[in-house]
């Protein structure tokens, strides 16, 4: 029941295509001075999603954050945690009828609506970066989106989710 949920987390992950993500960092953080990192297991292990996604949502950040000159490490700067959560909304739909292209025309009927009632899972995942000497968070991102549970392009839409929450790492320092 429990690995249900997790795939419903996924899930979440597909029930639209746009990615709302958002990023916080501790400001007083010099992140140019971080370079390695490790995934967090405790909390990798913690996560209720199927290996495959799990691993998916890994490789990603492992290959999003290569391409920022950060690698892994034994010994690492940065740990790199990783949670889901779902949710369920009820989304109505009205569909008028009654006025539409047709032959004929029927005085008895003036047009009306049809409702339908249906669920989406919502999910998101969050990403949450660590100073592994202080054990401080130091950035933590978040994508709220969907992946339909039988979609053909997991892979894809998976490193979607997570190239899109990692655009904001590190975060740029301002100059006034």
């Amino acid at each position: 029941m429990k690995n249900l949920g997790v795939l419903f987390v996924l899930i979440l992950f597909t029930s639209c295509s746009s990615i709302r993500v958002f990023s916080d960092y501790d400001s007083s953080i010099d992140f140019t001075q971080y370079k390695t990192f490790s995934f967090f297991k405790p909390g990798i292990d913690e996560l209720t999603i199927s290996d495959l996604d799990k691993t998916r949502i890994l490789n990603a950040i492992e290959n999003k954050l290569s391409t920022k000159q950060i690698s892994t490490s034994k010994q690492p700067d940065l740990l790199v945690n990783v949670s889901v959560s779902a949710k369920d909304k009820v989304v109505i739909t009205n569909n008028p009828i009654g006025w539409g292209w047709g032959w004929g025309w029927n005085p008895w009927f003036m047009g009306g609506s049809q409702n339908t009632v249906s669920t989406q899972t919502e999910g998101q995942l969050f990403i949450d970066i660590i100073d592994a000497k202080t054990k401080k968070l130091v950035w933590q991102g978040k994508g709220r989106g969907g992946i339909r549970e039988y979609d053909q392009r997991r892979d894809e839409r998976i490193n979607q989710f997570v190239t899109e929450i990692l655009s904001n790492f590190p975060p740029s320092r301002e100059v006034n």
